[in-house]
């Protein structure tokens, strides 16, 4: 049980105790004497304000004892402790859960968990179809006329590209032929944070006068995602290049306000049927060139 009295030499040592937070710490940095804490039987904690500046809201607690019957103190142990307005760090974060979108940098590498939620195995070469496909050697018994090959081996080991029909051409149309593709969850995700970024409920959706879904700027993406998202073609547009839903909009609509043509100047009238006389010099009231000479030829 602890001593709720401290002990007299033990509390009277705080120059020691000083000495020893002095010798842990910067010169000069170790501040008043600010208590002491009975920690047991002859065992007291003094506690020093700290005065570094990056260390605001600290403490020096220097721990002293002595033996039964003993009047020399002995110093247990220096150490910086936290006050109860400690400057604190926040607390450590693992740097997958720590990286934001735009981290990235040139030559930067981002290792992807082998348990990642939003990945799925894709095809794996395995040709050999579950009893109830439409490929199987059961289905494919009843109907010989159908063009449903099933090709031996994974895509990897096969000479020429998959015949029309079968499960690695089928896979190649699909995008499933990399070794992991999007799962539900990742798809869910990533129409989550695009409908966040460039959806309908943001400011700039709010204020357009019309919607994605019907700008010729609009280019349109293949997929599951494509029934609600596109790309933003419009290089004056805040979204360009963007993926953005359907229903967003910007004032950049290709119908919003179509520019009208500049009218076209009338063609230039020439009157062939008269003939204007001019005067070559000021003095010439006549209108017409007495001789050559006036005209400048030899």
């Amino acid at each position: 049980m602890r001593s709720r009295t401290p002990d007299r030499l033990c509390a009277e040592a705080v120059e020691l105790a000083r000495a020893a937070a002095e010798e842990a710490a910067r010169p000069g940095k170790v501040g008043d004497h600010v208590e002491v804490v009975a920690d047991g039987d002859r065992v007291v904690t003094h506690y020093f304000l700290c005065e570094d500046p990056g260390y605001r809201g600290w403490r020096w607690a220097v721990t002293v004892a002595r033996a039964s019957r003993a009047k020399i103190i002995t110093l247990d142990e220096t150490v910086l402790l936290p006050g109860s307005d400690a400057l604190l760090a926040p607390e450590w974060v693992p740097w997958s859960e720590r990286l934001r979108p735009g981290d990235m940098g040139p030559g930067d590498l981002l290792p992807t968990d082998a348990e990642d939620l939003r990945l799925e195995p894709g095809f794996i070469g395995e040709e050999t179809p579950p009893p109830n496909s439409a490929v199987s050697e059961e289905m494919a018994q009843l109907v010989e006329a159908e063009d449903a090959d099933v090709t031996a081996g994974p895509p990897r080991d096969l000479p020429t590209a998959p015949r029309r029909g079968s499960i690695s051409a089928l896979a190649e149309e699909l995008g499933m032929r990399r070794a992991r593709v999007l799962s539900r969850y990742g798809l869910h995700t990533a129409a989550d944070r695009w409908d966040e970024s460039h959806g309908s409920k943001t400011p700039m959706a709010q204020a357009a006068p019309a919607s994605c879904v019907s700008c010729g700027f609009l280019v349109p993406i293949g997929g599951s995602l494509g029934q609600a998202f596109g790309v933003c073609a419009n290089e004056f547009g805040p979204a360009d290049g963007h993926v953005v839903s359907l229903s967003y909009g910007c004032g950049g609509h290709s119908e919003a306000a179509v520019m009208p043509r500049p009218p076209r100047p009338a063609p230039p009238v020439i009157d062939e049927t008269r003939v204007d006389v001019l005067s070559l010099r000021e003095d010439d009231t006549a209108g017409t060139p007495e001789s050559e000479d006036d005209l400048g030829h030899s």
